[in-house]
Order: structure tokens, then C-alpha cells, then sequence
């Protein structure tokens, strides 16, 4: 069970944390995910800014539409390269990744929504709450969309 987060039997939680924190392999996973993370980033912020400048959207709209093209690109990379050894069948892990994507992607719109009624602009809030959200993406993916069986 290479980089799961899978405590040996008996262990609390601040051993499976110690565990999960000292295998390298959980590293290099999250480092897989950010490098994932900044492609969708970048996809996310390019379709979020043509959503607001050329098809004339609000920015909730705009905000869910940029995470729809995102959310497809990450998950693809991430099941071909991030979670590569954890893969179960493709319309599973894929349902599972859109739950827990779709939860982010609430956060990210209540972390937009304060930030753009706080006087930010509409794109750095957006390019802030995509970072906000991003540890509670990965926890998901990493612990139930891409979980070993």
C-alpha cells in the first residue's frame, strides 16, 4: 500500500498523520496534484476571463462554467498521472471526482463571492479562492475519489 494514507491497524489519528506525512510517496503525489492543480489553474482563469469579457457573463456563471473545463482536464491528468497506481474503474472514480469537485468548487464560490463583494476584482478573487480551495480538493481525491480498495 505504497503513499496510501491507510493506518496499520490500531493507530490513532496522530500516528496515520505521522505516517502518511513521513512516506515520500505522498509527497510526490501532492507535488503530481499541484503541477495538475496549476494546469487546471490556468484553465480555469483563461475560460473564466473569456466567459467575463466575451460571452458577457456574470461571474457566478462564469465561475462555474471555467470549473466545468477544469474540472474535466484535472480529472483526466490526475487519473492518468496523480493517482496513476489507484485507478478504478473510469465512471466511478470520475462520479467521485466530480462530488468531491463539486464541493470545492462551493467553497471556491463563497470564497469568490466574499472576496468580489469585498471591492477585489472579479479575476483575483477568482485566482484566490481556486488557491483557497485547493488543500480540501486534494484531501477528497487523495482519500476517496482515487482511494486504493
Amino acid at each position: 500500500m505504497t503513499g496510501s494514507l491507510a493506518p496499520p491497524p490500531g493507530q490513532g489519528t496522530a500516528q496515520r498523520v505521522g505516517s502518511a506525512l513521513g512516506k515520500r510517496s505522498n509527497w510526490e503525489q501532492l507535488a503530481k496534484f499541484c503541477i495538475v492543480g496549476a494546469s487546471g489553474y490556468l484553465v480555469n482563469l483563461a475560460v473564466f476571463a473569456s466567459l467575463l469579457k466575451w460571452a458577457g457573463l456574470h461571474y457566478v456563471p462564469a465561475a462555474v462554467g471555467s470549473f466545468l473545463v477544469a474540472v474535466a482536464s484535472n480529472y483526466i491528468w490526475n487519473r492518468l498521472w496523480t493517482f496513476r497506481g489507484q485507478r478504478g474503474g473510469v465512471a466511478y472514480q470520475g462520479l467521485r471526482f466530480l462530488v468531491v469537485s463539486s464541493f470545492a468548487l462551493g467553497a471556491n464560490l463563497v470564497v469568490l463571492y466574499l472576496l468580489v463583494e469585498a471591492g477585489m476584482g472579479e479575476l483575483p478573487s477568482q485566482a484566490v479562492a481556486i488557491v483557497v480551495v485547493t488543500p480540501l480538493n486534494f484531501i477528497g481525491n487523495k482519500l476517496w475519489s482515487f482511494r486504493r480498495r
